[in-house]
């Protein structure tokens, strides 16, 4: 298993099948899906297709994607962060997500800052993005503590969300 990157407590790691279970835990809960635009995921086979079909070929065609979260203390899942280039959109997105039990701990803000970290000092991403839907308060939260600039409102899946950026700090800014 080769570690991508560390925060404080968590490090991340790519998904691999092996994780369908991890997957299926994660997603099957409504509250956990409920700002997403996704249903939630009920079986297994809907979690490897997931893992499958979204989750790896990320890692495949852009180097990058969103990795599972682990606590360093307990080796246990939390959940996963990580960017994802989207083509529809022509940018980097910043996203995350964890276990019920698991929020309220700092951890999806650890996460953030360390993704967005290696993405503009690895990765040499411009600028990468992250979008909340308007009512997820604790999700929005974490993209401003961030230090992400609001952008626009928009209509993502027919959902209506917050659009954020921040700029590569050791890139001129464009213009």
């Amino acid at each position: 298993m080769e570690i991508i990157l560390q925060s404080e407590r968590i490090f991340f790691r790519e998904f691999t099948t092996d994780d369908t279970a991890l997957i299926l835990a994660l997603n099957s809960d409504p509250e956990v899906v409920k700002y997403v635009h996704e249903e939630p995921i009920t079986d297994l086979n809907m979690a490897l297709a997931n893992i499958t079909n979204r989750i790896i070929p990320q890692y495949h065609t852009y180097g990058y994607g969103r990795w599972a979260a682990i606590l360093k203390d307990t080796n246990a899942f939390i959940g996963w962060c990580g960017l994802k280039y989207r083509p529809e959109r022509n940018e980097v997105d910043l996203g995350y997500r964890f276990i019920q039990s698991q929020w309220n701990k700092g951890y999806a803000t650890e996460s953030a800052l360390a993704a967005l970290k290696y993405g503009f000092e690895k990765l040499n991403i411009p600028s990468i993005t992250a979008m909340a839907h308007i009512e997820n308060t604790p999700s929005l939260k974490v993209i401003e503590k961030c230090g992400m600039h609001f952008q626009q409102f928009e209509q993502v899946e027919g959902c209506p969300v917050k659009v954020f950026r921040l700029n590569n700090p050791s890139q001129p800014a464009n213009g």
